[in-house]
């Protein structure tokens, strides 16, 4: 693979798209193989629909809490560090993690490693910083994308082995997973270079430590403060489907873990076409700004048909559909990415980090809380769909502030990406 770089090369190899594709692929991958099954295994300590969705809710809310504090504070150390010794310590936090939840005896000790695992890793956010290191800014829409594309593909092994697993013992997925995040470390520690030369490094300053002085300083990026809102919104949505997608399906259609998987897969599918094949010639002929708008009404789409199926079958039918809604996410952060400065795209992409941490620990409380309202509800009622409608809202609403910001505030003169 050609890599055109802008950073200094680590010793004995130059840093490149190809090795922090194959990292996210392993770290993907390995999430996606317990997203099936979490809430069923939160499940083997409740003993209702309701006391599950509100294990599950506690489980979600201890991970997202923490990872809301320590992103930030993870972002100013890769600043300062490097990505790799952050990408290092998060692939060790997700190993220990997986396997005490594949060990667990009672509820609390789930919450437990959730809010250490919270804590421990912001590998996306990293990930997304290494890509800026080593990109210029015309190309950065289209890694960004490639980045995706690896998200996607890792979404789509990792839930229907985690799901195919879990139909026979919901813990062997945590143990798969945790061997893959160690294999990652190992990775990590022996093949992925670093990112960042030494030169554009810069010391740990303690006011950004905080989550909400990076939000502040995410919201103060010339030109695109605005697009925060809606970069949180669409956040808020997006976490709201993941937290309710394998309860729904449970409560709405019956599906056990195998059916979410497959359900995942086809998700998985659609992304990678999405994002690493239909993306780059978008961006010949169109504008990040053109694709975010695009995706954002293709996603309030979807989840208002999630919502609104009254068969299984249905939802299949609605991910393919949003083929364009992937685009959204990484037009978006090539946008408020190229809005910052080379020294500072590691507590940026935190920045980002800790917003959606901020609304994975909101989108829990709504969503759940919202299923837990209908979860009584018999199966295939149309109201089980309810934390569906509210997201396809909160995606309105987002569409319709990026379309006034665009109309205010003129797109600057950047080629497009060959």
């Amino acid at each position: 693979m050609s890599d055109s770089t802008v950073s200094t090369p680590s010793p004995g190899r130059a840093a490149g798209m190809g090795f922090i594709m194959v990292t996210v692929l392993i770290d993907m991958i390995s999430i996606g193989v317990m997203v099936p099954v979490l809430p069923h295994i939160v499940g083997l300590f409740t003993g209702s629909n309701d006391e599950q969705t509100l294990g599950f809710l506690a489980v979600t809310l201890a991970f997202g809490v923490a990872n809301f504090f320590g992103s930030p504070i993870l972002g100013a150390l890769s600043d300062r560090y490097g990505r790799r010794p952050v990408l290092l310590m998060g692939f060790a936090g997700l190993a220990v993690s997986f396997f005490v939840t594949a060990l667990a005896s009672a509820l609390w000790m789930l919450v437990a490693v959730r809010l250490f695992s919270g804590a421990m890793q912001a590998n996306i956010a990293i990930a997304n910083a290494y890509v800026a290191d080593i990109s210029t800014p015309e190309d950065r829409a289209k890694r960004f994308g490639m980045l995706g594309a690896m998200f996607g593909l890792g979404f789509m092994l990792g839930p229907v082995i985690g799901g195919v697993l879990g139909d026979i013992n919901v813990r062997y997925p945590f143990f798969l997973a945790g061997t893959l995040a160690v294999l990652n470390w190992f990775y990590g520690f022996f093949v992925l270079p670093e990112s960042l030369p030494k030169e554009r490094r810069r010391p740990i300053e303690r006011h950004r430590l905080s989550p909400w002085s990076a939000l502040k300083g995410l919201a103060g990026l010339k030109g695109v403060g605005a697009l925060v809102w809606v970069l949180g919104l669409s956040s808020l949505a997006q976490f709201m489907l993941h937290n309710s997608w394998v309860l729904y399906t449970k409560f709405k259609f019956g599906w056990g873990p195998g059916q979410v998987g497959w359900s995942l897969f086809l998700v998985g599918i659609v992304s990678v076409l999405s994002q690493g094949v239909l993306l780059k010639p978008l961006l010949k002929r169109f504008q990040p700004r053109q694709l975010a708008l695009v995706g954002l009404v293709s996603g309030g789409l979807a989840f208002m048909g999630y919502g609104l199926a009254t068969e299984g079958w249905v939802l299949y039918v609605i991910i393919c559909f949003n083929l364009l809604g992937g685009v959204a996410q990484a037009s978006m952060q090539s946008i408020i990415s190229n809005a910052a400065d080379a020294k500072h795209q590691g507590s940026t992409m935190g920045a980002v980090s800790s917003l959606n941490s901020l609304m994975a620990v909101l989108a829990p409380v709504a969503s759940l809380e919202l299923l837990r309202w209908v979860s009584h509800l018999p199966v295939g009622s149309i109201w089980i769909g309810l934390p569906f409608f509210v997201s396809a809202a909160l995606m309105g609403v987002a569409t319709l502030i990026t379309l006034r910001f665009f109309r205010s505030h003129p797109a600057p003169a950047v080629a497009p990406s060959a």
